[in-house]
């Protein structure tokens, strides 16, 4: 299935893992990455405006592609966090869909479903990913957002806030 149709936030969210019996797994590698130092001068983080819910291949793409575009000028020059976590369990009633396949399958109204995924849902202002980074890495970092938004599939902005006073000297 495609991740348009997990979307939408509907009902509780099916977290219980323990009753489930093919849990799937999350493909989120790891959740921070870089050098974690005090030594950084900008904050950018990428906030959702959207109330929905976020796949998890969709936020590691999102991750590695933000990762990789910072990692250009060295892997320690940057710290990146991300901070959602897919708890919510997606389920999908598979049909038939095969060329022999004469008839369309109607199949039942609102089936249960096989676990298919994992997603995590996200409310408008929400930080999902944070990087850290000095005053010479910042396009590089803004522009890794850009991209890493495109993965998500739903309305973001990035804000940049200022650790540092001497940063802005450095700038001017």
């Amino acid at each position: 299935m495609k991740g348009v149709n997990y979307r939408e936030t509907r009902g509780m969210p099916y977290v219980r893992r323990e009753y489930i019996a093919g849990k799937p797994q999350i493909k989120i590698a790891r959740f921070a990455s870089g050098q974690a130092s005090p030594n950084y001068d900008y904050k950018l983080e990428l906030i959702v405006t959207e109330k929905m819910q976020i796949r998890h291949n969709a936020l590691e793409a999102a991750r590695l592609a933000a990762n990789k575009r910072m990692a250009t000028v060295g892997d320690m020059t940057f710290f990146s966090m991300l901070k959602v976590y897919p708890h919510v369990i997606l389920r999908e009633n598979k049909m038939i869909a095969t060329a022999g396949a004469d008839r369309l399958q109607e199949g039942m109204r609102r089936a249960f479903g096989k676990a298919t995924g994992l997603a995590a849902r996200v409310r408008p202002g929400q930080v999902i990913f944070e990087a850290y980074v000095t005053a010479g890495n910042l396009a590089l970092a803004k522009d890794g957002f850009k991209v890493a938004s495109s993965k998500l599939g739903c309305p973001t902005q990035t804000r940049v806030t200022q650790i540092k006073e001497q940063a802005a000297k450095v700038e001017e």
